[in-house]
């Protein structure tokens, strides 16, 4: 996973913007199933990304690269 991220100018300075970008590496995998198991991951297991989306604004995408 690639992260990036804005921070606020003004203190205290919490994330305002977190882009995720998911990697997934393999073969024959099915396109739909590997977006809702990332979807699934950020949106609704990762406790991190529920504290941060209070403040933050996050997006998430996922690519599949050949092993």
């Amino acid at each position: 996973m690639n992260l990036d991220a804005e921070r606020a100018q003004t203190d205290p300075k919490v994330f305002t913007r977190i882009p995720m970008h998911f990697r997934i590496p393999g073969t024959d995998l099915e396109p739909d199933a590997v977006g809702r198991a990332v979807a699934l991951s950020a949106q609704k297991y990762c406790s991190a990304a529920a504290m941060l989306a209070e403040t933050a604004a996050i997006t998430h995408d996922s690519e599949i690269v050949p092993e």
